[in-house]
């Protein structure tokens, strides 16, 4: 039986951020430090620990399965026309690199969360949102209207985290 994944979108010309400003200033006054891959530098030993993250923080995605190898991932993820590390939105606590969200900007007129997410010590902090924050300025600057995002049903955390956001279901496209 084929999942049915949950699709939502964000009016990018319509988000107010300043509810959640907040979010931003507690992570950072708890030691998290929100930088971007470019910032970091895009070296392949940096490249490497954004796929050990990813691979970490998409373990207990419903219905995953398993993770790309290494080299598919730099095929897939990172050597493809759409990746930007303005994109890839880092959370590090010290030289521990807890969290990312990477968002692209698609030539077909939207950006898209590619992925979001937080190493399991470090759940429930609210890091998530504050690099979705990020990540949806740098959605902004791409100047398109809409941020997309896909989610297997059972991903209820992250459903919500959007949903708080004020994304909405945008029907499946055909």
């Amino acid at each position: 039986m084929a999942v049915e994944w949950v699709r939502l979108a964000l009016d990018l010309e319509a988000f107010d951020e300043s509810p959640f400003l907040p979010r931003l200033r507690s992570c950072r006054e708890a030691g998290v430090e929100l930088t971007t891959m470019a910032a970091v530098g895009d070296t392949p030993e940096h490249r490497r620990a954004l796929y050990e993250l990813n691979k970490a923080c998409s373990a207990d995605i419903p219905g995953r399965g398993a993770f790309h190898t290494f080299d598919e991932y730099l095929a897939q993820r990172i050597e493809t026309p759409v990746y930007d590390p303005r994109g890839v939105v880092l959370a590090r606590d010290g030289d521990a690199w807890i969290g990312m969200a990477a968002t692209t900007i698609r030539p077909e007129g939207f950006a898209f969360s590619e992925m979001t997410g937080v190493r399991a010590g470090y759940r429930g902090r609210g890091i998530s949102l504050a690099m979705k924050l990020l990540a949806i300025g740098f959605a902004r600057s791409g100047g398109v209207p809409v941020l997309r995002a896909f989610h297997h049903p059972g991903n209820t955390v992250a459903i919500a985290m959007n949903r708080r956001l004020g994304f909405v279901p945008e029907p499946a496209q055909g």
